[in-house]
């Protein structure tokens, strides 16, 4: 996905994981029902915010190191 958006001049894009149920609907719609729109519409949203300069979500930390 991210090499495709980087070869179009796209930001990368990270899915948070606060927002990874959303991104797993969307693309078992894309998959299952082949509707495409609802995963356009989320990974746009995202690309849209990388675009506007949204901070990247971070790596939490483990308590093991």
């Amino acid at each position: 996905m991210n090499l495709m958006l980087a070869a179009g001049g796209y930001p990368w894009t990270i899915v948070p994981v606060e927002r990874r149920r959303d991104y797993m609907a969307a693309l078992e719609q894309a998959s299952v029902q082949e509707d495409i729109v609802p995963f356009t519409q989320f990974l746009g949203e995202l690309v849209e915010q990388g675009l506007k300069g949204a901070p990247l979500p971070s790596v939490p930390e483990t308590a093991a190191h």
